[in-house]
């Protein structure tokens, strides 16, 4: 990788100095030389060159000194490394120039081997540092697409050896849909549509991570929220309430001559489900769900449910009775249910 170089120094015979002396390496794209001959020069050439991996800079310059030069330097560009090259090499300046953040301190007159093996350690580090702002950038990134559950489990030592391992968990499964969405993606424009999905989907997610929930996946406009650990189930239901109230206080969306009213048809399904990697190692895809007859009951449920209405099963209304306020709904025919499900709406 060729690494670009500043050098700031008013002595005009240092340029052909230096394009001599690294001939071979500047043919070669290893180097390439930008120079200016003081700070404020250097700080305009930074502006200009962004990529910039180092600079050389001497200390006694007209108009800005490298000393002070080295205090814009983060500013500037808060990857770039800078190495002094100065005549002036007693113990004070090479201590202020350090203080004020040289990677290294190199004395005139040059010794160029010595002084390629200094830019060539220092373009090691300027590497170094750019691939980790480059990972953390990814990683945040990731983080926008894969659900901090997955991440953590991701960082697991026995990860790549586990990836077709699973485990069975009790759970609490919420499917959370946004009613009579469809028929507003026929009027507006698609990329409306999205922005729209987009600022739903956030009054949803706000409310499943306030009660440590994770969203397992979207379901076009539908979500699927997990809850694990303690209270799972109680926490869920308080989402639930809470994203039906968040839904309430939401203003009407008007869009290309359309009016729709936001609202959510919310179903709950708890027990125990398996958790683990669904898909195929071979064509490395793979999704990290729960799966079982809870999840099946908690997306059937919400199939069922009128808008604004939160659906229960009668197993976790007996659980939860003394916690919530419900109503007793009926009965409802579920798909690949033999018998009818007892089912409640929970008010509050």
């Amino acid at each position: 990788m060729m690494a670009k170089i500043l050098v700031v120094d008013d002595e005009a015979d240092l340029e052909l100095l230096i394009k001599q002396k690294f001939r071979r390496k500047i043919r070669e794209n290893t180097y390439k030389f930008v120079f200016a001959q003081n700070g404020v020069e250097a700080l305009v050439k930074l502006q200009e060159h962004p990529d910039m991996d180092i600079v050389l800079s001497d200390i006694n310059m007209p108009e800005m000194d490298g000393l002070t030069l080295l205090t814009k330097l983060p500013e500037a560009n808060p990857i770039i490394k800078a190495v002094i090259v100065s005549a002036y090499g007693d113990m004070e300046n090479i201590r202020t120039a350090m203080n004020r953040g040289a990677f290294d301190f190199i004395c005139k007159p040059v010794n160029f081997e010595d002084l390629e093996l200094t830019m060539e350690k220092t373009m090691k580090h300027v590497t170094q540092l750019r691939e980790t702002v480059q990972a953390i950038k990814e990683n945040n990134i990731l983080k926008m697409y894969v659900d901090e559950t997955v991440l953590n489990f991701m960082l697991h030592k026995e990860f790549e050896s586990a990836l077709m391992l699973n485990e069975t968990i009790q759970a609490t499964v919420v499917f959370i849909d946004i009613c009579g969405f469809t028929s507003i993606t026929e009027r507006v424009p698609a990329n409306t549509v999205v922005s729209l999905l987009n600022n739903l989907f956030d009054l949803m997610v706000k409310e499943v991570i306030a009660q440590e929930g994770h969203i397992d996946k979207f379901l076009g406009d539908a979500v699927m929220a997990v809850f694990r650990g303690s209270f799972h189930l109680d926490r869920a239901i308080d989402a639930a309430l809470a994203v039906r109230k968040a839904f309430e206080s939401a203003q009407e969306i008007q869009a290309e001559g359309a009016v729709f009213k936001p609202q959510v048809s919310i179903g709950v399904g708890s027990g125990e489900m398996v958790s683990g990697n669904i898909g195929s190692a071979s064509l490395r895809r793979l999704d990290y769900t729960v799966i079982g007859d809870a999840v099946n009951v908690a997306q059937r449920l919400q199939s069922v449910a009128q808008p604004g209405q939160i659906v229960i099963p009668s197993g976790i209304y007996e659980q939860v009775k003394e916690s919530f306020k419900c109503r007793h709904i009926g009965e409802a025919k579920l798909k690949n249910k033999a018998l009818p499900v007892v089912i409640y709406e929970v008010l509050e």
